[in-house]
């Protein structure tokens, strides 16, 4: 298992799933694993019969040794096929844009409320891959729910939201919208806000000048 691992944090056609309720995740959305393992076979039974009784886990995740000292907490692991990424194949509903993100966290964040709030995929611009180990931990597993991968630009064939600190107060937006979220540091680049239809803001109070990135674009999403 572990040289599948190793081989797997090379390879971007497959993605390394850490810890029991990723695996969970990855599995109710479709995740093709090709292996998964686990250091405490009792503590994932356990697991199973309280969190994932709608999961057959006991014939699918074989008995490993260590798994080295960054192993999760729950001593859970997998490896899957990294789906294929279409930007121009995205379903009805909202999309979210990060601009360039910082931190692979918090893309991980975002995937997890996007997901929750049933956006039609999620897309990142600038060099980080959407997909790095730290993203998909931050998910929990939930990139498996929903479209996720880079692109260089957003979909023009749907309204284009800014969500920038002098837009107007929040309101309805459209179903179909990119709503697109800038950097935790420098906030939207000066191209997409350019060509955004419309800019919103979130109220904040004075004195604080952000939100979490994962947190800006649950207020929007649930707005």
């Amino acid at each position: 298992m572990r040289q599948l691992l190793a081989a797997a944090r090379g390879d971007r056609g497959l993605v390394v799933i850490e810890g029991f309720h990723a695996l969970k995740h990855a599995l109710r959305f479709g995740a093709d694993v090709l292996a998964a393992g686990t250091t405490d076979p009792d503590g994932l039974a356990a697991l199973a019969e309280e969190l994932a009784p709608d999961l057959a886990l006991a014939g699918l995740v074989a008995t490993v040794g260590d798994l080295g000292p960054d192993a999760h907490h729950t001593g859970v692991v997998a490896v899957a096929r990294r789906p294929p990424f279409d930007p121009g194949a995205l379903g009805p509903g909202r999309v979210v844009l990060l601009d360039a993100p910082r931190h692979p966290g918090n893309v991980g964040a975002a995937v997890r409320v996007a997901a929750a709030a049933g956006a039609a995929g999620l897309l990142v611009t600038g060099e980080r891959d959407p997909w790095a180990p730290a993203a998909l931990r931050g998910s929990a597993g939930l990139h498996f729910a929903l479209p996720v991968g880079r692109v260089d630009v957003p979909p023009d064939d749907r309204p284009l939201v800014a969500v920038d600190p002098g837009g107007a107060p929040l309101a309805p937006l459209p179903d179909d919208a990119v709503l697109a979220f800038g950097s935790e540091r420098h906030g939207l680049g000066a191209g997409l806000l350019a060509r955004a239809d419309v800019r919103v803001g979130i109220p904040m109070r004075p004195g604080v000048s952000s939100l979490n990135l994962a947190t800006a674009v649950a207020v929007v999403l649930y707005a």
